[in-house]
């Protein structure tokens, strides 16, 4: 049985307007090297500026990871020499990086079922410049430099992992929680954040082993599968009686499995000098208190939260947090409905299940996006209002989610939809026995039935307890038929009480 120790490179790009070093616009998706200039192509002469946004964004991940600031952080030259690189060398940070010594609770289930409880310990957070993006052809490689400078904040943890599950949380995790904060869109799937992961087993109490690095991990599950494999991989090895060796391992997708890159390099390869074109960065109080306003409420502890402030389950409380527009909206309109009357767990549970089932089935069947639902579609207060109207027995459960529908395809307050369709609950009782009359004529061998097995139920026995059973289903069924007669708008308790006079034969 081995022990393994999993430590997590991530890297995220920073929502800035422009580069890190230089005022070339940063976008993904556009025209190969459209976005470039002499800076960031490395042009002898040049000049690089610190993008100081980028240096809030990180300083902002840091302390949301419980980092410390130093009073001083510079950055060095780390020499490598790669097409996708066109200085040769990248401006990063090494000796003094922005974000120190920090912290991250997870908790969750690996593959058996076992529940993990941990903080993973945070090494440091630095702010460097990525690279360009090469593409392979097969005949050719091809170059784009769009990416070359683009902001670039490496979250590297300490070896305190165990499993892949372990990595996934925290990967996921990590990626609400930069979205939250606004610094970056933790799209893995076009790169802006992604994680290169370092694993190493040895016997209990042996410590660390040989470290080796997986890349091409971009997605969550990913970082979970190629783990969990090299582990694997890994003790199969040692029980062979192989050698280990430190190197750096690719992770096939189509394969399932870590296969061979490189030779893993160390820290002096890289022959890190200070860089002597940036001056030394020392953050002073009202950059500091920039950075902490910036901060928001983790969505660990929103989600625990919402679980204990409202009553969510845990499932739905996860899922209520997934963007924080979508956990500002739901408290935004459980709190309006509150004001309007009702009770905060009755208006939780039902804005909750509208914004889990019936808004999200008909956003995605529609292609409508969550700005649409959080903005002029469907305000908070809207939906408050709609609540209240269930809530009151004023609309049906079926008409309050076809004007929610309405209200998401862009066709106005549900509200008001509801007044001029005509689908607000009919409480008139000369209206329902009207309708209810009418079903009677439609319906008359199913009223003869119940009535004759109303009257045989009311002995013992088994055969009394089969008519009851079928009396009442009978009986609803006549309801709703009364319901459907009334295009779903009769109030329910009064249908059923027409219904009853109707069984009783006193028409």
């Amino acid at each position: 049985m081995y022990q393994s120790f999993i430590g997590l490179e991530v890297h995220i790009h920073l929502l800035t307007k422009t580069k890190v070093f230089c005022g070339c616009k940063q976008a993904f998706g556009e025209e190969p090297n459209t976005n470039v200039c002499p800076v960031c192509m490395g042009y002898p002469g040049v000049l690089p500026s610190l993008n100081i946004e980028a240096m809030r964004m990180g300083c902002t991940v840091a302390r949301a990871l419980h980092c410390s600031i130093p009073e001083k952080t510079w950055f060095e030259r780390k020499q490598y020499f790669y097409p996708d690189m066109p200085k040769n060398y990248q401006i990063s940070q090494f000796a003094s990086p922005l974000g120190q010594q920090g912290w991250v609770d997870i908790e969750g289930k690996n593959r058996g079922g076992s529940a993990f409880k941990k903080r993973v310990r945070i090494k440091e957070c630095h702010l460097e410049e990525d690279a360009g993006k090469m593409i392979h052809t097969g005949a050719a490689s091809l170059l784009d430099y769009n990416r070359a400078g683009v902001s670039l904040l490496e979250i590297v943890t300490e070896p305190d992992m165990e499993t892949g599950e372990e990595a996934e949380v925290f990967i996921q995790q990590l990626r609400r929680l930069v979205q939250y904060l606004g610094v970056c869109d933790g799209n893995m799937e076009e790169g802006s954040l992604r994680a290169d992961a370092n694993v190493s087993i040895n016997l209990p109490g042996k410590g660390l082993g040989k470290k080796v690095e997986i890349k091409n991990l971009n997605s969550s599950r990913f970082v979970r599968l190629g783990l969990n494999y090299e582990i694997g991989r890994q003790a199969e090895a040692l029980d062979a009686g192989k050698t280990l060796v430190q190197e750096t391992r690719l992770w096939n997708e189509n394969r399932d499995q870590t296969e061979p890159m490189r030779q893993k390099e160390n820290a002096q390869d890289y022959r890190y000098f200070p860089e002597p074109d940036l001056p030394v960065f020392c953050p002073d109080a009202a950059f500091r208190a920039s950075v902490e306003a910036a901060l928001v409420e983790e969505p660990v502890a929103r989600q625990k939260r919402l679980e204990a402030d409202y009553g969510l389950s845990a499932e739905h409380a996860d899922l209520i947090c997934e963007e924080k527009a979508l956990a500002d909206y739901f408290e935004a309109a459980v709190e309006a409905a509150r004001a309007s009357g009702l009770d905060r767990g009755e208006a939780a549970a039902r804005i909750a299940n509208w914004l889990l089932l019936d808004c999200r089935h008909i956003m995605h069947r529609e292609g409508i996006p969550l700005d649409a639902l959080t903005g002029a579609r469907l305000p908070a207060e809207r939906l408050a209002a709609l609540a209240g109207l269930l809530a009151r027995g004023e609309v049906s459960g079926k008409n309050a989610r076809q004007a929610l529908e309405e209200a998401l395809l862009g066709k106005g307050d549900p509200e008001r939809i509801i007044r001029e369709r005509g689908w607000s609950i009919l409480k008139d009782p000369a209206a329902i026995a009207r309708t209810a009359a009418g079903v009677y004529e439609a319906e008359k061998a199913v009223f003869d039935e119940a009535r004759a097995l109303a009257a045989s139920a009311a002995g013992a026995g088994s055969e009394a307890q089969a008519a009851q059973k079928r009396a009442k289903s009978l009986r609803a069924y006549l309801v709703g038929k009364v319901l459907a007669a009334s295009g779903g708008r009769a109030d329910p308790a009064l249908a059923g009480a027409e219904v009853a006079r109707l069984l009783e034969g006193s028409r």
